[in-house]
């Protein structure tokens, strides 16, 4: 039996923007836009097809608390990507993560907790 994760599903109060906010983080596209749903993948042609597409639905529920699932991003220079994330509308957060850590919590515009995670050493790059 073969069974893979199709998309994972993300609640928002204004799901276009927050897609547009994560399509642009990611350098994604939207496939599929209506007032309660909006779905973005991959560009055409980029990346494994097991990559599972987000969907972000529209809810009236404000976020209550941390999040139990969240992304971990891995850029290729991390204070540019946390800049260019922060002019986007995200902004760092403090969930308790402590100073010695190598890693920035952010929040989407929405609040979503995310982390931006420390560039691949050249070694760890060529596993």
């Amino acid at each position: 039996m073969a069974l893979r994760i199709q998309c994972v599903t993300i609640d928002a109060h204004d799901p276009r923007t927050l897609a547009a906010f994560w399509a642009d983080a990611l350098s994604w596209r939207v496939t599929y836009d209506s007032a309660e749903e909006v779905v973005i993948e991959p560009a055409e042609g980029d990346g494994d097809p097991r990559i599972p597409d987000l969907l972000f639905i529209q809810v009236a529920d404000d976020k209550a608390a941390k999040n139990r699932l969240h992304f971990d991003l891995r850029p290729e220079d991390q204070a540019a990507e946390v800049a260019r994330l922060e002019g986007m509308g995200a902004r760092r957060v403090d969930i308790g993560q402590g100073e010695a850590v190598s890693w920035v919590v952010m929040a989407d515009p929405e609040g979503n907790e995310f982390c931006v995670l420390r560039a691949l050493t050249p070694e760890e790059a060529a596993q």
